[in-house]
């Protein structure tokens, strides 16, 4: 099903969440740049699909910045892949922005039981 302004909302989720997503992907082992997309679009229903133009020079700007460290992996019958994996500094920022998204998720939607007390 393809709702009003579903593009609008996958342009903006991306602008907003793609480190994130990314950081989170690598967390746990190390993954190329194509895996890293198709589980993007995978979890994401579709919703999100990032091309070649836009991923690798987003994953250059994580590694570049020290949240990620690509190494290139060559198998035997398969071509020469980068294998990106998460850094200290990566976990740190990671756990920055969730701590942010949970605040402002926090602000703009107060539990049903009513406000917080400032």
């Amino acid at each position: 099903m393809t709702y009003i302004g579903s593009d609008i909302l996958a342009r903006e989720l991306k602008k907003g969440s793609a480190e994130l997503l990314i950081l989170s992907l690598v967390e746990d082992r190390p993954r190329h740049g194509y895996e890293i997309g198709s589980l993007i679009e995978q979890r994401s229903g579709g919703l999100l699909r990032f091309n070649v133009a836009s991923l690798y020079p987003l994953l250059y700007r994580l590694e570049k910045r020290g949240w990620i460290l690509g190494r290139w992996v060559e198998k035997p019958g398969q071509r020469r892949r980068r294998y990106y994996r998460l850094t200290a500094d990566g976990t740190a920022e990671a756990r920055a922005e969730v701590a942010l998204m949970h605040d402002q998720i926090s602000r703009a939607a107060p539990s049903p039981s009513g406000p917080k007390p400032a």
